[in-house]
């Protein structure tokens, strides 16, 4: 008689990643129905594995296609729609190759999923700026120059200076670098995904704090955006430092 199931199962947890394919090959002839379905998981899981990491390469492609500049900078903002709160924007600068898996346009993460990656990208970045401009800078330059001024910020709070940006969907003036804006570029370039999940989970904790100071509107939940809570609570209160007057004309 050969090893236990459950020995086979503390073989499989205890072995790494690159193991598994080895481990399959070695208890295939094994007839044991719980080895099967253990085997058939671990199929499936280095099959979904394979899948993951086909789908970061497609996303590193136009990182290969700049692959002659040294630096390759995302770029990705956060809360222009908001009624309360700054936009802020994030600036992202990887290895090459990058092999953080999982990375995506942050709004198709989970929060709990953000918060791994924001970590992870924090720690094997090699760069990482964020900009804020606040609610009252938004109402007197308009939410689209404020969104530039922080994607400014951000390039500018990077500690190397990048080669060329690589943008969701925009050109930001006044930056002296080469830009290639992509098109919905959150969700096709692991560079501006890493910056949206950067600048989503900054803004987050920002208005999640913010509700301790606001408890009224909701903040924590709705982030600032026009949810009913937040539009009840402003007809009710009336507007906080935080509000956006030029937002909340047709709440007050």
């Amino acid at each position: 008689m050969g090893m236990s199931i459950q020995a086979v199962k503390e073989e499989f947890l205890l072995a790494k990643e690159d193991e598994i394919a080895d481990m399959i090959v070695k208890y295939q002839e094994d007839t044991r129905t719980g080895v099967k379905s253990l085997l058939d998981k671990h199929r499936k899981r280095l099959a979904a594995l394979a899948e993951e990491k086909n789908r970061i390469y497609e996303m590193n492609s136009y990182e290969r296609k700049y692959e002659e500049y040294t630096y390759i900078c995302g770029i990705d903002e956060v809360g222009r729609g908001p009624l309360a709160g700054p936009v802020m924007a994030a600036a992202v600068i990887l290895p090459r190759n990058c092999d953080i898996l999982y990375i995506n346009d942050s709004k198709q993460l989970t929060e709990k999923m953000r918060e791994k990656l924001y970590d992870e990208i924090m720690e094997k970045a090699i760069a990482v700026g964020v900009g804020s401009v606040p609610p009252a800078k938004i109402d007197e330059i308009n939410i689209l120059q404020a969104t530039y001024e922080a994607m400014r910020q951000a390039i500018g709070n990077l500690k190397v200076t990048p080669d060329i940006l690589l943008n969701d969907a925009v050109t930001i003036p006044q930056v002296p670098m080469k830009q290639v804006p992509i098109i919905k570029g959150d969700a096709k370039s692991v560079s501006i995904a890493a910056a949206s999940i950067i600048a989503k989970v900054a803004r987050d904790r920002i208005m999640t704090a913010y509700d301790q100071i606001f408890p009224a509107y909701g903040l924590a939940s709705n982030k600032g955006y026009g949810s009913g809570e937040h539009i009840e609570a402003l007809k009710k209160f009336g507007p906080t430092p935080l509000h956006r007057m030029s937002f909340i004309k047709n709440f007050i």
